[in-house]
């Protein structure tokens, strides 16, 4: 007889056997696959030349990556592995964000202060929207109907009509903001700044600051000149009620509460944790660490790190398929 304990955690077990991961090598140029049961490496895909950004079909069938120096995006089977279609994307892309129909990619150009449309079904470029100096950190709403584009040097987030191209909004934010996420009920999205180190929070209806969350002042790390809380990546758990966001070269991630924007609690990760992945049940967060070059696997029940997998190379982007 299996007792209820026991039975949760067969039940963990399970869905990480059952999970992939895959994460983007800019220095490799590789996307590493790696097995969430025993956080062993399995595979490698030639997505192109220093691939950054990826993401996850709904369906999760089919992986997409920014080739910045192969200028388009490949498209994957995630049943095979293999390199299906390869998009046009503009100049270095870089991040990007996928429709919540599946049928648009919004590209973010660095090199050319850009914002590209991409038609997935037609695999053409379909519209270039003009927007600050190197723009990185792109989202879309949950509804589909907006687009929210970064631009470092500009500290700006530039809120786009996706159905006509047309900037709506110009935002200032903190300097060199590098990363953009909805809530996922779409009233709010956050923007991280890499080098002020904040997360500023906006109203999606009104585009007003209402909020944010000071990474440096809380003074989770002691700062050195290789040491330092640098916020990138971000990411919300299903039903909202827990954030994650990735320090950089502070080596932590820290979890924030949405509801109060407190910081809740920190786990240790690699160096220049740039970019996370949760898993599709939410038990697990991932984190794709650049100068340690390796992945590291945080169990959030637990709420503590279970293990890390060393891949060599610039680990850049993380997403999670079951």
């Amino acid at each position: 007889m299996i007792r209820a304990g026991a039975l949760a955690v067969l039940l963990v077990a399970s869905a990480a056997r059952a999970e992939t991961i895959y994460v983007s090598d800019e220095e490799a140029s590789v996307v590493h696959v790696i097995d969430g049961a025993t956080l062993k490496e399995t595979g490698r895909i030639d997505a192109g030349r220093r691939p950054r950004g990826i993401v996850l079909s709904r369906d999760g069938r089919t992986l997409y990556v920014a080739a910045s120096d192969s200028n388009d995006i490949a498209v994957v089977d995630v049943g095979t592995g293999k390199v299906t279609a390869r998009l046009p994307s503009g100049p270095d892309p870089e991040t990007f964000a996928l429709s919540p129909d599946g049928k648009r990619l919004f590209v973010a150009n660095e090199d050319d202060n850009l914002l590209t449309f991409v038609d997935i079904p037609t695999g053409k470029a379909v519209a270039e929207i003009a927007v600050g100096g190197e723009p990185e950190g792109t989202a879309v709403s949950p509804d589909g109907r907006l687009v929210v584009q970064a631009s470092e040097s500009g500290s700006a987030a530039h809120v786009v009509d996706a159905a006509t191209g047309a900037v709506i909004d110009n935002l200032l934010v903190d300097a060199r903001p590098r990363f953009v996420a909805f809530t996922p009920d779409g009233k709010r999205f956050w923007v991280s700044s890499e080098a002020r180190g904040t997360v500023s929070i906006f109203d999606t209806a009104t585009r007003r600051r209402i909020g944010g969350i000071d990474f440096q002042a809380a003074k989770l790390v002691a700062a050195t000149a290789e040491v330092f809380a640098q916020p990138v990546g971000i990411a919300f758990t299903h039903d909202g009620q827990r954030a994650f966001v990735a320090l950089g070269r502070a080596k932590l991630v820290a979890e924030v509460d949405p509801a109060t924007l407190k910081i809740v609690r920190s786990f240790p990760v690699g160096w220049r944790a740039w970019n996370l992945a949760l898993s599709a049940d939410g038990n697990r967060l991932y984190t794709a660490n650049g100068l340690s070059g390796d992945v590291t696997a945080i169990d959030l029940i637990a709420n503590r790190p279970v293990g890390t997998v060393r891949v060599g190379g610039k680990p850049w982007g993380i997403a999670v398929a079951r």
